[in-house]
């Protein structure tokens, strides 16, 4: 073989061991996702977006848990203790999951009240909200599993570029949306950056697993929601994918993006397209998991008219993809699996002359 043959053999040889070495799909410990051992119990922050997926009638996730042995308690509209004693009428930390009152839940002044009533909360909400209850014993001690969701109309309105960066906070220069649902100030960069804030509380807690469900989509024809907001909600979630974590050192924080996952249908909204090759997917497929959208649609493609509650086949299909990335995330946690890439994090693989080739 020629000498020019040979570089050219020689570099392919090369990006192929680099692409190898950094691409998702060759994790260095394989991925663990067989249900826990033994009971854990599992608590879920959300509202009726929730409920529609964790029931029997709809999604059928608190049984699909409960078969890969997570016990399930919840929060729900008038749970926990008072938002703002200050404030008559505030409501409880229950009313409050749109996407700024993370700061509440997590670092704000009444953080420590909310916290001390959750973990060890058995809470699960009752039918018409809800239907179902759990079918295996609680484990003793508390909820060790965190589940945390917005609802739908956190991002009514949203502006800003889908590539602006996470704003950098601080005591002096509070995030305007800390502890707030004004869409007025829900720019891309001030979601991104709360999103961020919240990793110094998780770094705190490793006797905890922290698992953000990302704020689903609207209907087409919702009324409240503005078209560029579909877009820059899009661009959020899939950062937080994809980026969120890469400069996080512990494996107790993860990501299922819910948006994507119902992005897409089997033709129409009675049926869905769980484990079909095409479509748009949050899951584990051959052992790794897979982040795809195949399917260019910012909108929920469960929703008839102006209901943005995704219907029974889009909760169970959601069902479906996110069980096994929750064990995978759980076993990253416990150190008897490797950690997943595309939950938080994703390498960037760039040739010798520095183009990027993944992303």
């Amino acid at each position: 073989m020629h000498g020019r043959g040979r570089f050219a053999l020689s570099l392919f040889l090369f990006l192929g061991i680099l692409l190898l070495a950094s691409d998702p799909r060759a994790q260095a410990t394989p991925l663990n996702s067989q249900p826990p051992a033994t009971p854990v119990r599992l608590v879920f922050i959300h509202h009726s977006v929730g409920a529609n997926w964790l029931s029997d009638d709809n999604g059928n996730l608190l049984r699909g848990l409960n078969a890969n042995n997570y016990y399930v308690s919840d929060t729900y509209y008038g749970w926990g203790p008072i938002y703002d004693p200050a404030t008559p009428g505030s409501g409880t930390i229950g009313d409050y999951t749109d996407i700024g009152h993370w700061y509440d839940w997590f670092l704000g002044p009444r953080s420590s009240i909310f916290l001390g009533d959750l973990y060890p909360t058995t809470h699960l909400t009752p039918a018409p909200e809800m239907s179902g209850i759990n079918a295996i014993p609680k484990p003793p001690g508390d909820n060790t599993v965190v589940l945390f969701k917005s609802c739908f109309v956190s991002a009514y309105l949203i502006t800003g570029n889908p590539n602006d960066p996470p704003r950098k906070s601080s005591p002096a220069d509070p995030n305007p949306i800390w502890g707030s649902a004004d869409g007025s100030e829900y720019t891309v960069s001030n979601i991104k950056g709360m999103y961020r804030d919240l990793l110094s509380y998780f770094a705190t807690r490793q006797d905890r697993l922290f698992i953000l469900v990302t704020t689903p989509p609207s209907s087409y024809d919702d009324p409240g929601l503005t078209r560029s907001s579909a877009i820059l909600l899009r661009a959020i979630n899939t950062w937080l994918v994809r980026h969120w974590l890469e400069n996080y050192l512990y494996n107790n924080v993860a990501v299922f993006d819910f948006y994507n996952v119902l992005t897409s249908n089997g033709g129409n909204i009675d049926t869905n397209d769980l484990g079909a090759a095409t479509g748009n997917h949050h899951r584990l497929r051959n052992g790794l998991v897979q982040h795809v959208v195949n399917v260019n649609n910012n909108f929920s493609a469960y929703t008839p008219g102006g209901d943005s509650h995704p219907g029974g086949p889009g909760s169970e299909k959601t069902t479906g993809e996110f069980l096994p990335l929750l064990n995978v995330a759980y076993h990253a946690w416990q150190g008897d699996g490797g950690r997943p890439w595309l939950m938080g994090r994703s390498p960037a693989i760039t040739s010798p002359s520095g183009v990027l080739l993944l992303d």
